[in-house]
């Protein structure tokens, strides 16, 4: 097999770094961008914070509570998406100008296979550096770049040497590469994943390489010895490109933690409203539904379904979601939850995805039911009514007017 050459873009600190770009009076300052933080007393997370603001500790996805506890000197800014939108667009048209083989992760990242497309701007290496100066000439902004032949090798490799960095890994050196770097960095494996395999002695990537599959299978099951090929650096994931391993989803964070079950149901529903109409904005429609719960003390479930067609009605979405709710929510006492059970605690956050898309306009029977024409029908004129009137102006009786 030909030597692959896949690149993992990945911008530093992005949300905190356009809003330094944007007003220079935040530059060199620990900008922390997320919910209000209310003196210590807000609720929400941290989208992602500066470089400063990190030498106290503080990091992505931090309760914003405890990132003022730590840095309360900080500049706590609330995010500006449209700004993050507009850098991110040009950052994306850099990257097709070198490559259409493409996948966006998130807004702020992207893997590039650059295999068949090198040649024409000299090396891999070079293509690297030709979107790291693009992107800086551009928007002003900062990129770390890992090159390797897989997936995961090249999004470790851009992580090392933040902020922008630039890491280069070869075909021959994959495994002397990952051999001393931390488990946690194995793209996949989780925080209790790495905890079991911790307690083993295990805390290298080249430890778990050295480990027998049985005995991987043993302590983690069928998972085990997929983490152990990993370790050997096999990946032969590909990127897939743009829209190809897409998703719709939206969460809502309650300003009070909530046993209000009435409160829960509107919350559930006008999540399924939102992403009903975020699917069908975009022409989509998914067969797997995911529902996310976390709860008093940060602990977080997901519960999924797979079904035999694909939706973008919100009906069907919200039966799926009240079936998997219902079924996590078989209260096991008032003691730590059990795998499933939600055991008392009151919901901190909810959360609706669609994945599993297709194009809306693919028919998946050769007979349309008449059930799906008014469904269609009657979407079709709340949409008319919210481009009117904005998306407050109608919402579904029994479900919250904006989450």
């Amino acid at each position: 097999m030909a030597e692959r050459f896949i690149i993992h873009v990945d911008m530093d600190a992005f949300f905190a770094a356009v809003e330094q770009r944007d007003n220079p009076a935040l530059r060199g300052k620990p900008v922390i961008v997320g919910a209000d933080p209310k003196n210590g007393k807000g609720r929400g997370v941290v989208s992602t914070c500066s470089y400063e603001a990190r030498k106290f500790g503080v990091r992505s996805a931090m309760p914003i509570s405890e990132a003022w506890r730590r840095c309360p000197q900080g500049v706590f800014v609330t995010p500006d998406f449209s700004a993050y939108s507009a850098a991110s667009e040009i950052i994306h048209k850099i990257f097709y100008d070198f490559t259409p083989d493409i996948e966006p992760i998130s807004i702020d990242e992207a893997f590039l296979d650059i295999t068949n497309s090198y040649k024409l701007f000299g090396s891999p290496l070079e293509v690297c550096r030709l979107i790291k100066t693009r992107i800086k000439a551009e928007t002003g902004l900062t990129a770390s770049v890992g090159l390797a032949p897989t997936k995961m090798a090249a999004k470790i490799a851009s992580d090392l040497k933040k902020p922008d960095g630039l890491v280069e890994v070869r075909e021959g050196g994959i495994r002397e590469f990952l051999c001393p770097l931390d488990i946690g960095r194995i793209w996949g494996l989780g925080p209790r994943t790495a905890d079991i395999l911790r307690e083993r002695g295990i805390h290298t990537i080249g430890r778990l390489a050295e480990t027998s599959a049985a005995e991987l299978h043993r302590l983690l099951g069928k998972h085990g010895p997929e983490l152990r090929e990993l370790a050997l650096g096999h990946d032969e994931r590909e990127v897939l490109a743009e829209g190809e391993a897409k998703s719709v989803g939206n969460e809502y964070t309650f300003e009070t933690d909530t046993s209000d079950e009435r409160e829960i149901s509107e919350a559930l529903l006008a999540l399924c409203d939102k992403v009903s109409s975020r699917l069908r904005m975009e022409g989509v429609k998914g067969r797997t539904i995911t529902l996310k719960i976390r709860l008093e003390g940060f602990l977080t479930f997901t519960r999924a379904a797979s079904m035999g067609f694909a939706t973008n009605y919100t009906d069907v979405i919200h039966d799926r979601i009240l079936k998997l709710y219902g079924e996590f929510n078989v209260c096991a006492g008032a003691g730590a939850p059990q795998e499933g059970k939600r055991g008392g605690r009151k919901v901190r956050l909810l959360g609706v995805k669609v994945s599993g898309l297709m194009p809306a306009g693919v028919s998946e029977s050769l007979f349309e039911e008449e059930t799906d024409k008014k469904l269609e029908g009657m979407h079709k004129a709340v949409e008319a009514i919210r481009a009117k009137f904005g998306r407050g102006a109608i919402y579904r009786a029994g479900g919250k007017k904006q989450v």
